[in-house]
């Protein structure tokens, strides 16, 4: 079973590899090439680089697309950049990667892929108005989309779209899955998904991913399953609680009417029996599925 782990988990677990074994700099082309060996790449390429190490992790794999002769273009929606985010778009630049700013007004009509690596699985709250529409305008382009660690415009804590999230046809996760690729909005917005080990030490495990075998002696036994709207009605004293916090919403219930819940997301379950949570999804592609042809 694969780890499943909360946003915040990530954050140390990535900051104590750093400290102790592997650099930044050094994870960042792990990520970076973990998205390429897992993309089937062809025509016209835009990798879209945020601000922050999410927009690292672009500036690198841009470097790899063009060691591999593939000529990218980077659009930068912010002039700022991370640490290990700068050393990589330096190498961008030394070695002749196309640049210009993204914005609003920018056309993506022409691209065949399209690499989101605007904001990575920290993200919470409500997007700023700029990046509603560069996000509405990728998910109105007809380019194959792959999201880096995660949609952009999602919450990695909760899978909450406010109020929109790029809409992708690979997710690659970054290190571990995290919990808010398969709750709330989530299914709407991820396509196929896959993780990339990077080597990031795991300070602490929380949560796995069942698949459908796996699965099946929860569905059964007196277990109740249902969507997670018929949870929130039923079960929910704030559904908006609910919503924002569902594995704590879902885990004191399952404890006072000592049940095991089988909750669906669209397409995504969580399964909570009272000592346990566990995930499920049909997003979820194996290394035997052709998940990068397009």
């Amino acid at each position: 079973m694969e780890n499943v782990i909360t946003v915040k988990n990530m954050r140390e677990s990535d900051a104590f590899t750093i400290n102790t074994s592997v650099s930044g700099q050094e994870l960042m082309r792990r990520a970076a090439q973990g998205v390429f060996d897992n993309v089937s790449w062809k025509g016209s390429i835009a990798v879209i680089c945020g601000s922050g190490n999410n927009g690292g992790d672009g500036y690198a794999l841009a470097e790899i697309l063009s060691d591999h002769g593939f000529s990218p273009v980077v659009l930068r929606v912010s002039e700022n950049l991370s640490e290990d985010g700068a050393y990589y778009y330096k190498q961008c630049v030394k070695k002749g990667v196309s640049e210009c700013f993204c914005d609003e007004y920018t056309d993506l009509s022409s691209y065949d892929i399209i690499v989101d690596c605007i904001l990575g699985t920290g993200f919470s709250g409500r997007l700023r108005d700029d990046m509603i529409q560069i996000i509405e305008a990728i998910n109105r382009s007809s380019a194959y989309v792959v999201s880096v660690d995660i949609n952009s415009g999602l919450s990695g804590a909760n899978g909450i779209a406010n109020p929109v999230a790029v809409r992708s046809n690979l997710t690659v996760s970054i290190g571990y899955y995290k919990t808010g690729m398969f709750l709330n909005d989530a299914g709407e917005y991820i396509g196929s998904l896959v993780n990339v080990d990077i080597g990031i030490k795991l300070l602490k495990k929380q949560y796995y991913l069942l698949g459908d075998a796996e699965l099946s002696p929860f569905t059964g036994y007196g277990s109740i399953s249902i969507s997670a709207d018929n949870f929130a009605l039923r079960y929910a004293t704030d559904e908006g609680e609910f919503r924002r916090n569902p594995l704590k919403v879902a885990s004191k219930e399952s404890i006072d009417s000592k049940c095991v819940f089988v909750i669906d997301f669209g397409g995504n379950k969580l399964i909570v029996d009272q000592t346990y949570i566990y995930f499920n999804s049909e997003r979820v592609k194996t290394p035997e599925e052709k998940y990068s042809t397009f």
